[in-house]
């Protein structure tokens, strides 16, 4: 198993006739991904390395029915094509597109919540279930020398250090089951806690790997799910961004998000809030297997007695 895609998803790409949207499908399809059409207006009857693509998502999901959509299309154009999306009954959206105005954000999200959607970004490259399927330009042209199957969930709030975090675990004899980076900005589809959770209930992933930043809540709520016992299995957390903390308050570096408004908000308070909670917390990137090692052992240790009683009955 994986979470949001494995092999049977069958995708659209909503801007497929644009320059990145081009590269990123074809590699996609390269990696096994079931793209099954493209959508620009405008556009019907042209062909993207052999997606047939169509006017509008509904005339594309009648001929090729669909799971999900990956959106590359400008800015001020997220709102109307995710809002297309989910009136079409597509179940997952990736959005790629960055600097989508916020309130546009907000109202997308809104709506995909109601209507029971999944809604990945906006600002992400893409989700990546090693060897089944990808979305987006995660693992670039061969994931294969970054992610390798396994089971260890990702969950990273930039998109370029997925690729190192699949990497460091590749390199140390682990695999992912699924990759996801949820994007960067103030608001996003889905919180870290809720990736979290869907890897709480995946019988295939055993332990989970966080990348967090200053700003925003989600490795609070991530903390606060593992202190209640919502989260039982193993996590490792990677916050980035002590220096900030020298920086005036507010002031954002890299993504939009990565400002420290509160105490809270700081790299050094989320670790200790995760800390508290149970979470392993590393320091870098190389922490990480051996975060992982231990997890595993205390998890072993802590049935092993039971097992003992139950042999010694």
């Amino acid at each position: 198993m994986s979470i949001l895609i494995d092999q049977t998803t069958r995708i659209i790409v909503q801007g497929i006739t644009g320059g990145q949207a081009r590269f990123d499908t074809q590699w996609c399809i390269n990696y096994g991904a079931r793209i099954v059409a493209g959508v620009t207006p405008g556009r019907l009857g042209e062909v993207v390395h052999g997606v047939p693509v169509f006017d509008t998502v509904q005339s594309a999901i009648a001929v090729h029915p669909a799971d999900a959509s990956i959106l590359y299309v400008p800015a001020a154009q997220v709102k109307p094509a995710v809002l297309e999306a989910i009136d079409a009954g597509l179940r997952l959206i990736v959005v790629t597109s960055e600097y989508v105005p916020l309130h546009d954000v907000v109202h997308v999200v809104a709506t995909a919540r109601a209507a029971g959607v999944r809604l990945v970004g906006c600002n992400t490259n893409g989700i990546i279930s090693p060897g089944k399927s990808k979305l987006g330009g995660v693992g670039g042209i061969d994931p294969g020398e970054i992610y390798s199957p396994g089971r260890i969930g990702l969950c990273s709030r930039s998109g370029g250090m997925t690729a190192e975090l699949g990497l460091v675990l590749k390199e140390t004899g682990y695999g992912v089951s699924t990759s996801v980076a949820m994007g960067g900005d103030l608001v996003t589809g889905m919180s870290m806690a809720e990736y979290l959770m869907l890897f709480e209930a995946d019988a295939d992933t055993d332990a989970m790997v966080i990348f967090g930043e200053p700003g925003t809540r989600n490795e609070q709520e991530v903390a606060e799910l593992v202190l209640a016992g919502s989260i039982r299995k193993p996590v490792v957390a990677l916050i980035s961004g002590i220096f900030q903390e020298a920086y005036p308050a507010g002031m954002t570096f890299g993504h939009a998000a990565a400002a420290i408004n509160t105490s809270a908000e700081s790299a050094s308070a989320k670790r200790s809030i995760l800390a508290a909670a149970g979470v392993h917390v590393a320091r870098s990137l190389e922490d990480i297997p051996g975060l992982l090692r231990r997890a595993f052992f205390a998890a072993e240790t802590a049935v092993a007695p039971s097992r003992r009683g139950d042999q010694s009955a």
